[in-house]
């Protein structure tokens, strides 16, 4: 029995329908706007976009008790705080880390779809990157 299986015996099918078309829809978005934050001009909007994603991943999830995103959106929504107060761009490792992270979320809606359990959060990304400016 998969994730999907458990979320449809403890909620409406159509709030599942709902998180899971968001969550494919913010994970699409993730990485472009990782990507662009090497520039100084992209940086202020997309990191608080990306603040946005997260905020609203860990409250979905929440709801759902999908334990794993819960803690990990959490875990990146407080780095992304700490990057909101810089002006950018964003150092090699910081988007690099963020793409991983980004990965993780793929890889978490794929086993959302496919009615697999959640996939184990990867180690490398409990380590924060430096989170200085360039």
């Amino acid at each position: 029995m998969g994730v999907r299986t458990k979320l449809e015996e403890n909620f409406d099918f159509e709030i599942i329908d709902e998180f899971l078309e968001h969550f494919s829809m913010m994970v699409d978005i993730m990485e472009p706007l990782v990507i662009h934050l090497e520039k100084v001009e992209n940086y202020k909007s997309n990191i608080n976009e990306l603040f946005r994603i997260f905020h609203n991943l860990k409250s979905a999830s929440s709801f759902l008790k999908l334990e794993p995103i819960i803690r990990l959106s959490t875990f990146v929504e407080n780095a992304l705080e700490t990057l909101r107060m810089q002006k950018g761009p964003a150092n090699e490792e910081v988007i690099s880390w963020l793409l991983l992270v980004s990965d993780m979320f793929e890889k978490w809606y794929d086993d959302l779809k496919l009615d697999n359990e959640l996939s184990k959060i990867e180690f490398s990304l409990l380590k924060l990157p430096d989170l200085e400016e360039n």
